[in-house]
């Protein structure tokens, strides 16, 4: 198996998500996978994880893992071909939602669900306002202390890597549009992190 030996922004939310797994999760799928080190988390809290990354890379050091519930995927988690809709009880996406559009982002993370499935993202934003700069200015004191504890931030190699479009209001306001009921909140070190259960069922109107 190999060894979890590193930390960053990223990594020090894993614990937001792994503790959002519901109880007798089946099928979890973890979207922008990397090198597999969320995915192998949450093998110990579903039946099965598959684990998806656009990078062939990423993929091929996933792959090294070596808990027997996992499987990992090469390509894009939009394509519609890649992943059955409808199969995931649990989707976490770190880093991720700002890589593509965001209409079409979520629309398709939503679509992975089973109804009564539970959605997390841990995002990224940019800052727009003063309050926002503040916030920030405040996280780097935290971040200092807790890339020295763990022995200093790293990354796996050509993890890839895109800057935010969207600002951390509009992230806000987006989110609360589409997702009804999503528990959403910013977190220090410059990510947010949210999640959303799937209804059960979709009401219709008859006749």
């Amino acid at each position: 198996m190999m060894a979890d030996t590193y930390w960053n922004h990223n990594v020090h939310y894993h614990p937001v998500v792994l503790d959002a797994v519901p109880d007798g999760c089946r099928a979890a799928l973890d979207v922008g996978c990397g090198d597999g080190l969320l995915a192998a988390r949450l093998a110990a809290r579903a039946e099965t994880v598959t684990g998806v990354d656009r990078s062939p890379e990423m993929v091929r050091l996933a792959g090294k893992r070596q808990e027997g519930n996992l499987t990992f995927l090469a390509g894009d988690y939009r394509d519609g071909t890649l992943l059955d809709e409808g199969s995931y009880d649990f989707v976490s996406a770190v880093a991720v939602i700002h890589h593509a559009p965001f209409d079409d982002a979520i629309d398709r993370l939503v679509r992975l669900l089973a109804p009564g499935g539970r959605l997390v993202v841990v995002g990224l934003a940019h800052d727009r306002t003063l309050l926002d700069r503040l916030i920030s200015v405040c996280a780097v004191p935290a971040n200092l202390l807790a890339a020295r504890r763990h022995g200093g931030e790293r990354s796996p190699a050509d993890m890839p890597v895109e800057d935010p479009i969207m600002n951390w209001r509009e992230v806000r306001r987006a989110t609360a549009q589409v997702l009804p009921g999503r528990r959403y909140r910013r977190r220090l070190l410059w990510r947010y992190t949210l999640v959303w259960d799937k209804p059960v069922r979709t009401c219709e109107s008859g006749p």
